[in-house]
């Protein structure tokens, strides 16, 4: 019962002073406030920008398919790790292709995947650097492209060569900002494609936007562009077929090996890629950006701290006569450190809850100005509160124990 009268008084009084000194404390709250809601938008940026790009990924790269080629973790691999790669791994050419769907078509699809940036123009109209996309009728299964308006082009289309696309969202606002851009013709490479279908917006991967793209069939691609040294094959198990990813992938790896005579125990001599793969590289990259970038950000908390340490150090040396009357009426080392502790604690605390309203607030509206959702997750907001609950105590602690230890009669002595 002692402990809680105590601790109810020493809040009282702490509350007391900091409404005595209203500006002060204001101020003394700025270094907390700043510091927190800091790393709250900073963790919201971080874990935002992993969801989108997780997302942009899966829109990108599809859910259950998987990459086949040369070699594909670039980002990964150093420069003599890339050209030790290029000189063990197979080319993918348009026979190996060719080989893996009479052995294993029956399981899984495949598809080329080819791409070059070229200009489109529509009559007076020019849209430059669009990236043009050549691929088989099944890479809308594939890779699971979604459309808003259209259709994808047909295995007769392809087999046939006829000049069709499928463009991105980007491409279809450029062009047809207000009308359906179906049946309406738009020239690639000198050669008129007849749109037939428009893709749902993704957005921005690797710096780069999606959506200004535009499908057409690999058959097509090849006689625009003439063949090519080395393929990129998108693959994917079929539906019927039973398998899940890691399945097909263990297909297509056991025919490719067997091709290419790669040597029990020996790695693969071609690169492969995955979802779960790109998703760990992300992980890695948002991780170390968080491990650099986080305790930085921390640092304003600790300046926060050290504001905090300097105005109880002049609030125990005003109050210096006031600790004397305490200590003479009988308050004991203890009563004197929970009082001024107490007061250190409240203005951390407060700036705190006061700077994770804030970090929200801006990490919401930032959320609807950028269009990538930034979520604020419990971690950051427990590291926040955390880490200014602790540099309250700790910058507290001294000029707490510093006032306990006064002598009474110096302390009444003062000014």
């Amino acid at each position: 019962m002692r402990a809680w009268y105590t601790l109810q008084t020493a809040t009282q009084l702490a509350v007391s002073s900091l409404r005595a000194h209203k500006l002060r404390s204001f101020l003394t709250l700025l270094g907390v406030i700043i510091g927190v809601s800091s790393v709250v938008i900073v963790g919201a940026a971080i874990e935002g920008l992993g969801n989108y790009a997780e997302e942009t990924t899966s829109k990108v790269f599809g859910s259950d398919s998987y990459q086949i080629g040369q070699l594909l973790q670039r980002g990964r691999l150093s420069r003599r790790e890339r050209i030790d790669r290029l000189k063990y791994n197979h080319p993918i050419r348009l026979e190996d292709f060719d080989y893996l769907r009479q052995m294993t078509g029956r399981a899984v699809m495949y598809s080329p995947y080819r791409f070059r940036a070229e200009d489109l123009r529509l009559g007076s109209q020019l849209l430059e650097a669009t990236t043009i996309i050549g691929v088989s009728a099944n890479m809308a299964e594939i890779r699971d492209v979604n459309l808003t308006d259209g259709r994808f082009f047909t295995d007769q289309e392809e087999r046939s060569k006829t000049q069709v696309a499928v463009i991105g969202d980007e491409v279809k606002q450029y062009f047809f900002p207000s009308t359906s851009p179906l049946g309406r013709t738009v020239r690639i490479a000198g050669y008129d494609f007849t749109i037939i279908g428009v893709q749902e917006k993704i957005g921005n991967a690797g710096g780069q936007s999606q959506d200004n793209s535009a499908f057409i069939p690999a058959t097509v691609f090849n006689r625009l562009y003439g063949p090519e040294r080395t393929l990129v094959l998108f693959a994917r198990a079929r539906p019927e077929s039973g398998l899940n990813l890691e399945g097909a992938l263990d297909l297509t790896r056991i025919a490719l090996r067997n091709r290419f005579k790669a040597r029990p125990g020996k790695p693969d001599n071609f690169d492969t890629m995955t979802p779960d793969s790109i998703r760990e590289f992300i992980g890695r990259i948002m991780g170390l950006i968080g491990a650099v970038v986080v305790p930085v950000t921390a640092i304003s908390l600790v300046v926060g701290g050290i504001v905090i340490m300097n105005i109880m150090l002049v609030s125990v040396t005003e109050r210096t006569r006031e600790i004397g009357v305490r200590k003479s009426l009988g308050a004991r080392q203890s009563d004197l450190m929970l009082q001024f502790l107490m007061e250190a604690l409240l203005l951390s605390a407060i700036g705190g809850l006061i700077g994770l309203g804030i970090g929200a607030a801006v990490a919401k509206v930032a959320s609807i100005a950028s269009g990538v959702r930034l979520s604020v997750t419990p971690f950051y907001v427990g590291l926040a509160l955390f880490v200014s609950s602790t540099v309250g105590i700790v910058s507290g602690w001294y000029p707490a124990s510093r006032a306990a230890r006064m002598d009474p009669v110096e302390a009444l002595r003062a000014d």
